[in-house]
């Protein structure tokens, strides 16, 4: 199924958020902060992200989107980079039977042709193994950026349309990345920062936004659900006016 853009049409707004994306920020500053190398807080991660999909399967998140490697974290330590990849292959190793056992499927979007073949064998091998689950899927973002992204897409379009000049919206869609989900309801950053930090800068037009300064290692259920409620006490226009959506209530 194919989703379309909050720009060109009023996409539902249901109380639990049926798309929820987090940037995971703040593993190395808890490491550090415990006086722990950064390793651990990224290990400690996992288990984060593990509570994290349990409860948003619970909740009736239908879609929950994990920015887990960034373009821009090949700029980080040789030494890091290189345990984050090892993390990867374990995480997929010992995770996706869990998945696929709670029916939850698992996508993995961004330019995998950086990792090496055994990482995109396994990805591709979780993916075909998740491919016809249906309660959630979870889709880890890794080597991606907003900006590749929409860059990707364009290139696609235009192949799609040999000799057009002029492109619509509804043209480019099909090709992001995430065509396969609907725009995020919720966006979650952990760790104090408050920015986009390039992660889906198309997606995120018109998505409710929650900055927490809680360190991603401890972010639990009780932080979630902080979240949802600060979701759902915002009024999602999308372009209307206050009157008009009481108008639709009344």
């Amino acid at each position: 199924m194919k989703y379309t853009s909050s720009t060109t049409e009023v996409p539902d707004a249901p109380s639990v958020p049926r798309h929820v994306a987090i940037i995971m920020d703040g593993n190395g500053r808890w490491a550090t902060k415990r006086y722990l190398p950064r390793v651990a807080g990224h290990v400690k991660g996992v288990d984060a992200v593990r509570t994290v999909v349990e409860a948003c399967a619970r909740r009736g998140v239908e879609y929950l989107t994990l920015f887990a490697f960034s373009s821009e974290n090949w700029r980080r330590p040789e030494e890091e980079v290189s345990l984050l990849m090892r993390l990867f292959v374990t995480a997929l190793d010992r995770e996706v039977s869990k998945l696929h056992a709670n029916d939850i499927r698992l996508k993995v979007v961004g330019d995998l042709t950086r990792f090496d073949d055994k990482l995109q064998g396994m990805i591709a091998s979780a993916e075909r193994k998740t491919a016809n689950n249906t309660r959630m899927t979870v889709t880890v973002c890794a080597n991606y950026g907003g900006r590749w992204d929409i860059m990707q897409a364009v290139g696609q379009m235009v192949a799609a349309h040999p000799g057009a000049a002029n492109f619509t919206e509804e043209q480019l869609a099909p090709h992001l990345a995430m065509a396969y989900a609907p725009e995020p309801d919720l966006f979650i950053r952990t760790g104090g920062e408050q920015r986009i930090s390039n992660f889906l800068l198309w997606q995120l037009a018109y998505t409710e936004l929650f900055f927490t300064d809680t360190y991603w290692p401890d972010f639990s259920i009780e932080s979630l659900d902080e979240a949802i409620a600060s979701y759902q006490h915002r009024e999602r226009r999308f372009g209307r006016t206050g009157a008009q959506l009481a108008e639709k209530k009344s």
